[in-house]
């Protein structure tokens, strides 16, 4: 469905898709019209009157926005907006990397009021599992949080190696960015707590990077100011979760839910790879939604149903920031506090047989999601082949972020104990070749099994799994 990008019709039509299958399977409608939840959003576009310049010794080069250059004014559910004006002086930090007698990694270059210059990446010399920490996606938000507190008028962020991907999957996004609908009129500059933030790639040459690049790497300004103005036109439109439930068969414990949810949405249309432009997204997460699919079905074809009742939730704009599950869990279809638990599925079909993430349990603040984790130990090991749980990303202060990545994260705010289950990143990750044909469809259909039979568990239970 070209690639399910939400605020498209394609993403409607998969939603559409969902909602037959539920019905033809019996499920009760959970939304707020039938099987949808309504989630208002707005498409964002950068329009052409949209300027960003670096001007040195009365020279001005400008930059193409989205193709050389990509600004992030919108960075999520419940972030305020970055500032959409930026002037000032540009110092380079080099890579930002904390040292001794340097804990900033700013080399003593003050910040404040500043354009300042960060490259994502490694110095030379650094071994190939340090230039890949340094290089990824979560670097970002490190050197970010240690850049903001200095007040800089503006930071740009120079991606190097395999952050480069990052930059290629932003850059569509400022002729179609999605967001979540403000309630407001636009917003001043004066009232946005974060400077602009650009993105860029790290091309030698660049007006960015101090002359003697790479050899000269240190903190230095640059003698050149950066100007920039960004319009943004905003146009709201309607995406949809869509929500069926499973009543269980308790008078009581029915009123109570587990919620099961996988993202249905993906990143669209992408730059070509070798003449592919459509990026299926069969594991993130076509897996996830079609196991849901497939475990609803299982249970609601049971005879003997579990004692609590069934949530299925499919969240739109995932890859948006988390917007649909952001909405649900504000705007939920049933009362948040009678949701005992969410299982997420995002990713569930590559890599090695035997082995399967597990996100939650340690990661969710107050030890709240523990009890759901020996819960997945134990109807993990009564399976006929058990699962080697790996627990690397199962932390909060992971460098990659994995637990704040994906919508669990969004009941976990809400204090609903949470366990996200994946078979982990890929080659194929945001990229046209993540296709049907890549999935291990037996491992799927056993993480599918796993998951249902750990609802199942918490289903009948007469306490809730804290």
């Amino acid at each position: 469905m070209h690639g399910r990008a939400t605020g498209t019709e394609d993403v409607s039509r998969a939603a559409r898709f969902l909602a037959a299958r539920l019905q033809r399977l019996g499920l009760e409608p959970g939304g707020d019209s039938l099987y949808v939840q309504r989630v208002p959003l707005q498409r964002e576009s950068i329009l052409g009157s949209s300027r960003i310049s670096v001007e040195e010794a009365g020279r001005s080069t400008s930059f193409r926005i989205g193709t050389e250059i990509v600004p992030l004014i919108n960075l999520g559910a419940r972030v305020p907006p970055a500032k959409q004006n930026a002037d000032g002086d540009i110092v380079f930090v080099g890579y930002g990397l904390s040292r001794a007698g340097d804990p900033g990694g700013f080399g003593g270059v003050a910040l404040e009021g500043k354009v300042v210059v960060v490259v994502n990446g490694a110095p030379r010399g650094a071994d190939s599992a340090r230039r890949e920490t340094l290089e990824a996606e979560a670097a970002i938000s490190d050197r970010l949080s240690r850049i903001l507190p200095h007040r800089p008028a503006a930071v740009v962020i120079l991606l190097e190696g395999k952050g480069q991907g990052l930059f290629e999957q932003l850059a569509p996004q400022v002729t179609h960015g999605v967001g979540a609908r403000s309630g407001t009129g636009e917003i001043p500059d004066s009232d946005r707590p974060i400077p602009m933030i650009l993105l860029g790639v790290l091309r030698p040459g660049s007006p960015f990077l101090p002359v003697g690049w790479p050899t000269n790497d240190r903190a230095q300004p640059l003698g050149r100011r950066l100007s920039a103005h960004i319009v943004q036109e905003r146009t709201p439109i309607t995406a949809f979760n869509v929500v069926a439930v499973i009543r269980g068969s308790d008078p009581t414990l029915s009123r109570t839910f587990i919620a099961l949810g996988a993202h249905y949405d993906h990143i669209g249309i992408v730059p070509p790879v070798n003449g592919d432009s459509i990026a299926n997204g069969a594991d993130d997460d076509g897996s996830g939604s079609v196991s849901l699919l497939a475990i609803a079905r299982s249970i609601q074809q049971s005879a003997v149903k579990p004692k609590r009742s069934m949530l299925f939730v499919w969240h739109v704009g995932e890859e948006d920031g988390l917007l649909g599950s952001s909405h649900f869990v504000e705007h939920p279809t049933v009362p948040i506090d009678s949701i005992v638990a969410q299982i997420n599925a995002d990713m569930i079909g590559r890599n090695a047989p035997s082995v399967l993430y597990v996100v939650g349990p340690q990661a969710a603040p107050n030890g709240q999601s523990r009890r759901l984790g020996v819960i997945a130990d134990s109807v993990n090991a009564a399976q006929p082949t058990p699962f080697i749980f790996n627990r690397e990303w199962d932390s909060s202060t992971h460098p990659e972020h994995i637990y704040e990545r994906s919508d669990h994260y969004n009941y976990a705010r809400k204090g609903v104990p949470i366990v996200f289950f994946t078979t982990g990143d890929h080659a194929d990750y945001h990229k046209p070749s993540d296709e049907p044909s890549k999935i291990e469809y037996e491992k799927m259909a056993r993480v599918a099994r796993l998951i249902r039979d750990v609802a199942i568990v918490i289903g009948n239970s007469a306490k809730r799994p804290r």
